[in-house]
């Protein structure tokens, strides 16, 4: 919102600025995104609009409007493209990619807004998951000048050349043929040192890694680029050899923080698998030691190899649940709890980073987190961050294919043709609550301070009829994937996965109030 004007783009790739005070339509831009049809596995989407001024040009306010192939600039007083940048207003996002692309729907450019760095607007990208081939778009990151629409640079997520970092790390020169690694997560910059922080997400495909053997950096991996160049500064690889659709799709926390009596200009990282990792933002180093941990290797799936070890934070202590057992079985009642525990005796359990089976393996946490999207917030009077955490189980195999599916030519595929069977519990976990949290944690200790359930948890479970006359705990946990906001106030507002708006009390994650929303 910018001088009483709200702008917001709709799921369509539209933007469309409002009179903040009564929500009157001022003007509405049709970018014609939606003629190229619903990205296969997720339909349409958006997360917002980028604004800037041209500070040569009356220091006019411009709204930079990213959609699934272009990137526009219109004037935020008419809505109307802007002549001077690109051609008549647009500049192509596709036209320079390190791989040819097929097809535009390869390429999803709109799903979280741009960000400008003084004259600099800097692009990510998201290629479908749906989409299991070879040759297919890398993830890839672009910088282009806010006023003429000239491209600075172009960052690629997986290496393009031997001599790109990581490339060694692609067994048998694989990064050749391999693609995704987006970044299509919010991106952060430290906009005092003109640095530029981006998480990377898993390479293609998310489940299956024998045509990808070896580490795959810099996919899995948060990345510091320099905002002029958009060489890579430093990075580290949160996922080795990812198996498990672990991307980072939170925006990293700038954060400063005083550890031991020192100050630390810091990048803290959320992830899906629960874990926040915690750099000093300059060089890279880790806050507290990550150590390399032996996971289990062991697998069913033809021609696959598990990497051996995976990095864990010794600070903080994991914000969600990690890992299955029999013994987290959702023991509400003794008959639910039986029919739980018969139903994940069928399937490969076990701690973080257990692999993907043609058995069916259960994945805690899941593959949409843990943390997602919506990220953490800080609070820099605190110094602590607070984030929702999803306590859901994954359904994970991988099935051979019949070489039928366009959409993938691997010889096996992971979840995503896959739906998850049914149980005799239906709509009720497998696993006992909660199935959200909201934790704060101390960053200057790097301790967990509080952690309590968010949300009731949806009406299907309470209602189911195994439930019915059962006395239920009020506060099952609601898992979504938005994030909330903190006021001075000292109040903490979250919402989403159930049909309430929710604040806490930021000091003690006390529930101060929930209001009824009308969805």
């Amino acid at each position: 919102m910018v001088d009483g004007v709200l702008y917001v783009t709709t799921p369509y790739n539209n933007a469309v600025a409002l009179d903040a005070e009564t929500g009157r339509e001022l003007w509405r831009f049709e970018s014609g995104a939606v003629k190229l049809g619903a990205i296969p596995g997720t339909g349409f989407k958006h997360r917002g609009a980028t604004l800037w001024r041209d500070a040569r040009d009356g220091n006019k306010l411009r709204v930079l409007l990213n959609t699934r192939t272009e990137l526009y600039s219109l004037d935020a007083q008419t809505g109307k493209p802007v002549p001077s940048f690109g051609t008549g207003g647009v500049v192509s996002l596709v036209d320079a990619y390190p791989r040819p692309i097929s097809d535009v729907r390869h390429v999803n450019h709109g799903g979280s807004p741009a960000i400008v760095y003084k004259d600099t607007v800097i692009v990510g990208s998201a290629v479908p998951d749906r989409y299991q081939m070879s040759n297919e778009p890398p993830g890839i990151v672009q910088g282009f000048d806010a006023r003429t629409g000239k491209r600075l640079w172009l960052w690629s997520a997986i290496p393009m050349s031997p001599t790109d970092f990581g490339a060694d790390t692609w067994e048998e020169g694989s990064w050749r043929f391999n693609g995704h690694a987006n970044v299509w997560g919010p991106m952060v910059l430290d906009d005092t040192r003109g640095l530029l922080y981006i998480g990377t997400s898993t390479p293609g495909n998310d489940y299956y890694g024998a045509r990808r053997l070896g580490k795959n950096e810099p996919a899995e991996s948060i990345v510091c680029l320099d905002i002029a160049t958009g060489q890579r500064k430093w990075s580290f690889q949160m996922v080795h050899h990812g198996l498990w659709d672990f991307d980072n799709p939170a925006p990293p926390n700038l954060v400063t923080i005083t550890v031991n009596g020192k100050r630390i200009d810091a990048v803290a990282q959320v992830t899906k698998q629960g874990f926040t990792y915690v750099f000093d933002r300059v060089t890279g180093e880790p806050v507290w030691p990550i150590v390399e941990r032996p996971v289990a290797t062991d697998t069913d799936v033809p021609g696959e190899r598990v990497w051996p070890t995976q990095p864990f934070p010794t600070r903080p202590r994991a914000f969600a649940r990690q890992g299955i057992s029999l013994d987290d079985a959702n023991d509400l009642t003794p008959q639910i709890k039986a029919l739980a525990q018969a139903e994940m005796k069928k399937y490969r359990l076990g701690p973080l980073f257990t692999p993907p089976t043609l058995r069916g393996t259960l994945q805690l946490p899941g593959n949409e987190g843990g943390a997602n999207w919506g990220g953490a917030m800080w609070d820099a009077e605190t110094g602590r961050l607070y984030v929702r955490g999803k306590n859901v189980v994954n359904y994970s195999q991988i099935v051979a294919m019949d070489g039928k599916d366009p959409f993938v030519d691997h010889p096996y595929s992971g979840n995503l043709p896959i739906a998850r069977p049914g149980t005799p519990l239906g709509t009720i976990p497998l696993i006992k609550p909660p199935y959200a949290q909201l934790s704060a944690i101390d960053l200057n200790q790097g301790e967990i301070i509080w952690q309590v359930p968010v949300g009731e948890g949806s009406r299907a479970i309470r209602e189911h009829p195994l439930l019915k006359g059962v006395t239920l705990p009020d506060r099952l946990g609601s898992p979504a994937n938005g994030g909330g906001i903190i006021t001075a106030g000292g109040l903490l507002f979250i919402g989403g996965g159930d049909g309430y708006l929710y604040a806490f009390d930021k000091a003690s994650g006390r529930e101060a109030w929930r209001g009824k929303l009308p969805y």
